[in-house]
């Protein structure tokens, strides 16, 4: 059997949402890696703690601390480490399995790991269902409809940038939103738009919460995993 380098999606955090075969790949494996922060903890990880329960093997672990800061010179650095870890226990003979939260190729760190290792060893993705079609599911809104267009932006895109989505398409979800706040609820203002967004965080965990009046939104910042979904009030039928 070929060993692979799998990238896992895990979903957006209720353990239920994670596939039939992530699970059963999380249950056979002998080496894992993931994300986390400088205190070692792991969001994909605590999303697969049940499957990992029913792991019977003497798991080895490569976790991959990237700080949350902006320099990107020392974030490669740590992916660049990363991928050498991986590469020997690939070297070795052991499938290594990267969970990530929601999609794998989604806005997720297996992509930058995925361009190291992709031309040296083969590689494998399961996908998950990502935080925008859980948190359409949530609200219980299509995200699109016959010819209406839609668009996924990051809240580290400039005023310009989210302006000019929201102005162009009939549904904008902007993702990472929690630092940007104040201005993505500045320029949702200033595009007409606040009416018709929804914010939501930690889609489909214990302690989600869902506003569809962002009126009410403290403008401080918010966390990591947090979005919004808007959607045009006056839909095209025809």
């Amino acid at each position: 059997m070929t060993v692979k380098f799998i990238g896992l999606g895990v979903g957006p955090g209720d353990p239920e949402l994670i596939s039939m075969k992530a699970w059963r790949l999380i249950e056979q494996a002998e080496v894992i890696s993931y994300i986390a922060n400088e205190a070692g903890q792991s969001q994909a990880k605590l999303i697969a703690k049940q499957a990992l329960a029913g792991n019977n093997n003497r798991l080895i672990e490569i976790p991959v601390c990237v700080p949350m800061s902006i320099d990107r010179g020392l974030t490669n650095e740590i992916y660049d480490q990363a991928s050498i870890a991986i590469g020997e226990q690939l070297k070795a003979g052991k499938n290594v399995l990267f969970l990530c939260e929601g999609d794998p190729l989604f806005f997720g760190s297996f992509g930058y790991l995925l361009e190291r290792l992709q031309g040296q060893h083969a590689c494998q993705v399961v996908p998950g269902i990502s935080s925008v079609h859980a948190a359409a599911s949530a609200l219980q809104r299509p995200l699109t409809l016959l010819k209406e267009s839609f668009a996924v932006i990051s809240g580290r895109h400039s005023d310009e940038q989210l302006a000019a989505a929201l102005r162009q398409h009939d549904t904008v979800v902007i993702m990472k939103a929690g630092r940007s706040r104040k201005r993505i609820l500045d320029v949702l203002a200033l595009t007409g738009r606040t009416e018709e967004a929804n914010y939501l965080e930690y889609i489909s965990r214990d302690n989600e919460k869902i506003e569809t009046d962002i009126t009410r939104l403290d403008p401080d910042a918010g966390p990591y995993f947090s979005l919004f979904v808007v959607i045009r009030k006056e839909r095209d039928r025809t």
